[in-house]
Protein backbone atom coordinates (compact mmCIF):
# COMPACT_ATOMS: atom_id res chain seq x y z
CA UNK A 1 0.00 0.00 0.00
CA UNK A 2 1.17 3.34 -0.22
CA UNK A 3 -0.30 6.31 1.56
CA UNK A 4 -0.01 10.03 0.29
CA UNK A 5 -0.48 12.45 3.52
CA UNK A 6 -0.57 16.36 2.71
CA UNK A 7 2.04 16.37 0.12
CA UNK A 8 2.85 19.90 -1.05
CA UNK A 9 5.02 21.19 -3.69
CA UNK A 10 6.38 24.24 -5.15
CA UNK A 11 8.34 25.35 -7.80
CA UNK A 12 9.62 28.97 -6.72
CA UNK A 13 5.91 30.72 -6.17
CA UNK A 14 4.10 28.47 -8.08
CA UNK A 15 2.04 25.55 -5.94
CA UNK A 16 1.87 22.70 -8.33
CA UNK A 17 0.51 20.30 -5.32
CA UNK A 18 -1.50 21.64 -2.41
CA UNK A 19 -2.16 19.11 0.44
CA UNK A 20 -2.69 16.04 -1.65
CA UNK A 21 -3.60 12.54 0.51
CA UNK A 22 -4.70 9.97 -0.87
CA UNK A 23 -4.47 5.73 -0.36
CA UNK A 24 -3.62 3.30 -3.04
CA UNK A 25 -4.27 0.15 -2.05
CA UNK A 26 -2.08 -3.44 -3.25
CA UNK A 27 -3.41 -5.34 -5.92
CA UNK A 28 -5.44 -2.96 -7.28
CA UNK A 29 -5.22 -0.42 -10.11
CA UNK A 30 -5.39 3.33 -8.73
CA UNK A 31 -5.62 6.27 -11.31
CA UNK A 32 -4.11 9.85 -10.95
CA UNK A 33 -7.03 11.89 -12.67
CA UNK A 34 -6.88 15.28 -13.63
CA UNK A 35 -6.31 18.36 -15.98
CA UNK A 36 -3.28 19.20 -18.44
CA UNK A 37 -0.63 20.78 -15.89
CA UNK A 38 -2.62 19.83 -12.77
CA UNK A 39 0.77 18.01 -11.12
CA UNK A 40 -0.51 14.75 -12.03
CA UNK A 41 3.66 14.15 -13.11
CA UNK A 42 4.73 16.26 -10.64
CA UNK A 43 2.80 14.05 -7.89
CA UNK A 44 4.12 10.86 -9.66
CA UNK A 45 8.01 12.12 -9.51
CA UNK A 46 7.70 12.77 -5.84
CA UNK A 47 6.39 9.18 -5.21
CA UNK A 48 9.10 7.59 -6.34
CA UNK A 49 11.87 10.13 -5.25
CA UNK A 50 12.50 11.62 -8.59
CA UNK A 51 10.97 14.89 -6.80
CA UNK A 52 11.25 15.83 -2.94
CA UNK A 53 7.84 17.34 -1.74
CA UNK A 54 8.12 20.61 -0.10
CA UNK A 55 6.34 18.68 2.84
CA UNK A 56 4.17 15.88 4.05
CA UNK A 57 4.58 11.84 4.22
CA UNK A 58 4.82 9.38 1.10
CA UNK A 59 4.47 5.96 2.75
CA UNK A 60 4.79 2.28 1.08
CA UNK A 61 4.17 -0.05 3.19
CA UNK A 62 4.33 1.67 5.90
CA UNK A 63 7.73 3.45 5.98
CA UNK A 64 7.95 7.01 5.41
CA UNK A 65 9.84 7.17 2.10
CA UNK A 66 10.12 10.92 2.71
CA UNK A 67 12.46 11.03 5.67
CA UNK A 68 14.84 7.74 4.53
CA UNK A 69 18.13 8.55 3.66
CA UNK A 70 19.64 7.91 -0.37
CA UNK A 71 20.67 4.42 0.69
CA UNK A 72 17.45 3.66 2.28
CA UNK A 73 15.23 5.04 -1.10
CA UNK A 74 17.21 3.20 -2.73
CA UNK A 75 16.14 0.02 -1.27
CA UNK A 76 12.49 1.31 -2.10
CA UNK A 77 13.33 2.13 -5.32
CA UNK A 78 14.09 -1.51 -6.24
CA UNK A 79 10.81 -2.38 -6.25
CA UNK A 80 9.19 0.84 -8.33
CA UNK A 81 9.17 0.40 -12.29
CA UNK A 82 8.61 3.85 -13.73
CA UNK A 83 6.77 4.54 -17.44
CA UNK A 84 7.87 8.03 -18.31
CA UNK A 85 5.09 9.74 -20.82
CA UNK A 86 7.46 10.24 -23.29
CA UNK A 87 8.98 6.74 -22.70
CA UNK A 88 12.38 8.47 -21.43
CA UNK A 89 15.03 5.95 -23.81
CA UNK A 90 18.35 6.65 -23.87
CA UNK A 91 19.03 7.84 -27.51
CA UNK A 92 22.60 7.24 -27.80
CA UNK A 93 21.93 3.56 -26.24
CA UNK A 94 20.98 0.30 -28.12
CA UNK A 95 17.06 -1.35 -26.74
CA UNK A 96 19.27 -4.14 -24.98
CA UNK A 97 21.24 -1.13 -23.16
CA UNK A 98 18.16 0.71 -22.00
CA UNK A 99 16.39 -1.83 -20.56
CA UNK A 100 19.53 -3.41 -18.93
CA UNK A 101 20.18 0.37 -17.18
CA UNK A 102 18.20 -0.46 -13.84
CA UNK A 103 20.06 -4.31 -13.64
CA UNK A 104 23.40 -2.50 -13.94
CA UNK A 105 22.65 -0.10 -10.82
CA UNK A 106 20.45 -2.01 -8.81
CA UNK A 107 21.95 -5.60 -9.42
CA UNK A 108 25.18 -7.46 -9.61
CA UNK A 109 24.25 -10.27 -11.68
CA UNK A 110 26.73 -11.41 -14.24
CA UNK A 111 26.14 -10.72 -17.94
CA UNK A 112 24.33 -13.65 -19.29
CA UNK A 113 21.73 -13.29 -16.61
CA UNK A 114 20.63 -9.57 -17.66
CA UNK A 115 20.89 -10.54 -20.62
CA UNK A 116 18.58 -13.19 -20.38
CA UNK A 117 16.35 -11.03 -18.08
CA UNK A 118 16.85 -8.10 -21.07
CA UNK A 119 15.04 -10.92 -23.64
CA UNK A 120 12.22 -12.57 -21.76
CA UNK A 121 11.09 -8.86 -20.90
CA UNK A 122 11.24 -7.66 -24.56
CA UNK A 123 9.30 -11.03 -25.20
CA UNK A 124 6.56 -10.33 -22.41
CA UNK A 125 6.04 -6.37 -24.28
CA UNK A 126 6.07 -8.13 -27.96
CA UNK A 127 8.90 -7.17 -29.13
CA UNK A 128 11.73 -9.55 -30.40
CA UNK A 129 14.91 -9.33 -32.61
CA UNK A 130 15.17 -5.61 -31.98
CA UNK A 131 18.07 -5.52 -28.79
CA UNK A 132 20.83 -3.78 -30.85
CA UNK A 133 18.31 -1.31 -32.30
CA UNK A 134 18.41 2.55 -30.97
CA UNK A 135 15.24 4.19 -30.08
CA UNK A 136 15.78 6.16 -33.06
CA UNK A 137 14.97 3.19 -35.43
CA UNK A 138 11.53 2.19 -33.36
CA UNK A 139 7.93 3.53 -33.73
CA UNK A 140 6.30 5.47 -31.45
CA UNK A 141 4.62 2.27 -29.73
CA UNK A 142 7.61 0.49 -30.03
CA UNK A 143 9.92 2.89 -28.36
CA UNK A 144 6.49 2.91 -25.19
CA UNK A 145 6.80 -0.89 -25.44
CA UNK A 146 10.87 -1.03 -24.77
CA UNK A 147 10.28 1.93 -22.14
CA UNK A 148 7.56 -0.67 -20.31
CA UNK A 149 10.11 -3.45 -20.27
CA UNK A 150 12.53 -1.57 -18.84
CA UNK A 151 10.06 -0.68 -16.19
CA UNK A 152 9.57 -3.91 -15.46
CA UNK A 153 12.89 -5.71 -15.79
CA UNK A 154 13.23 -5.67 -12.14
CA UNK A 155 9.96 -7.30 -11.88
CA UNK A 156 9.15 -4.75 -9.56
CA UNK A 157 6.28 -4.23 -6.79
CA UNK A 158 4.79 -0.68 -7.89
CA UNK A 159 4.25 0.39 -11.38
CA UNK A 160 3.94 3.55 -12.38
CA UNK A 161 2.78 4.75 -15.70
CA UNK A 162 2.79 8.26 -16.54
CA UNK A 163 -0.14 8.56 -19.91
CA UNK A 164 1.40 5.66 -20.84
CA UNK A 165 -0.66 5.83 -24.18
CA UNK A 166 0.07 9.53 -25.00
CA UNK A 167 1.13 10.08 -28.51
CA UNK A 168 -0.11 6.59 -29.54
CA UNK A 169 -2.60 5.23 -32.20
CA UNK A 170 -5.58 4.09 -30.49
CA UNK A 171 -4.34 0.08 -31.77
CA UNK A 172 -1.16 0.65 -30.50
CA UNK A 173 -2.74 2.12 -27.08
CA UNK A 174 -4.88 -1.06 -26.85
CA UNK A 175 -1.81 -3.15 -27.36
CA UNK A 176 -0.05 -1.11 -24.36
CA UNK A 177 -3.64 -1.67 -21.99
CA UNK A 178 -3.43 -5.17 -22.28
CA UNK A 179 0.21 -5.90 -21.56
CA UNK A 180 -0.12 -3.50 -18.89
CA UNK A 181 -2.79 -5.02 -17.49
CA UNK A 182 -1.69 -8.31 -18.23
CA UNK A 183 1.44 -7.20 -16.27
CA UNK A 184 -0.29 -5.82 -13.48
CA UNK A 185 -1.88 -8.60 -13.04
CA UNK A 186 1.00 -11.44 -13.22
CA UNK A 187 2.28 -8.29 -10.55
CA UNK A 188 0.04 -9.02 -7.56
Amino acid sequence: MIELKNIHKSFGDITVIDNVSAVMKSGQCNLIIGASGSGKTVLMKCMVGLFEPDSGEILYSGVNFTELNNEQKTEIRKEIGMLFQGSALFDSQTVEQNIMFPLDMFTKWPVKKKLDRVNEVLSRVNLVDVNKKYPSELSGGMKKRVALARAIVLNPKYLFCDEPNSGLDPQTSLVIDRLIKEITIRMI
